[in-house]
């Protein structure tokens, strides 16, 4: 059955989060095992666990939840924290539903429109999210509307994949301001590309949206894999913290 796409208002019908939607509905069942960053997303999270009470965070909000993996592990490793995430996919929502969460751990959610109130969380996250919609931007301000303390963002950083010479190249053409021509040229004028294992993806950093976090928070980088010394540079998985300067 076709998923309905979800209407998100100044925005209107989307066909590429279409396209990704029903990917997921087609994979939803296999959806945990075909996460290939598995590992630095592992780790990412056990850290965000680590600093909970450090930034005395007491509810976070999960946007593109998924099957509720964040959900799932703070169950277990903090229950004293209130989690909630939010997923657009009806088909991975009952595959979290099935494996224990309720449905007001996991609810039906659109990060392009969080249907939560400004500072209704303490801390808002993302699980390599980013990178599958195309208005990242907008999903941003979303979380820093309705986080009181700061964001969580795990995800791709495309300047910092590949060899040397390739992670040179693309730095060097980001730096000359022709990273979307590049990109337009690279995906034949569509934008994005497909992958049998995760469906439709952006050309996507976490550091183009660094400046837009920064405006708001002191901001913390997490190089998820353990490569040199400057993330831009040379990691290809990088989570940014994001704590706000004063309380909202």
């Amino acid at each position: 059955m076709p998923i309905k796409p979800l209407p998100v208002a100044g925005i209107g019908r989307d066909s590429n989060a279409e396209i990704q939607r029903q990917f997921y509905a087609k994979t939803s069942n296999s959806y945990d095992e075909q996460q290939t960053d598995e590992d630095d997303y592992a780790f990412a999270l056990r850290y965000l666990t680590a600093v909970l009470d450090f930034f005395e965070i007491k509810s976070i909000l999960d946007v593109g939840a998924g099957t509720g993996r964040v959900e799932r592990h703070m169950k277990a490793a903090r229950p004293d924290i209130a989690v909630v995430g939010i997923e657009p996919v009806k088909e991975l929502r009952e595959v979290g539903y099935r494996r224990g969460l309720t449905q007001d751990e996991l609810q039906e959610g659109n990060g392009l429109a969080i249907k939560y109130g400004a500072g209704e969380f303490d801390l808002c996250c993302e699980f390599g999210v980013l990178h599958h919609t195309r208005y990242p931007h907008i999903v941003v301000d979303e979380m820093l509307r309705v986080a009181r303390k700061g964001i969580f963002i795990v995800d791709y950083n495309n300047f910092g994949c590949g060899s040397f010479l390739s992670r040179s190249l693309k730095q060097l053409i980001n730096a000359a301001g022709m990273w979307k021509a590049a990109v337009f040229i690279k995906t034949r004028g569509k934008g994005y590309d497909l992958s049998d294992d995760d469906g439709l993806s952006y050309s996507y950093s976490v550091f183009n949206n660094y400046a837009q976090i920064a405006k708001k928070c002191r901001v913390y980088v997490l190089n998820l894999s353990g490569s040199g010394i400057n993330p831009y540079r040379t990691a290809g998985q990088v989570a940014l913290l994001g704590i706000k300067q004063r309380s909202e």
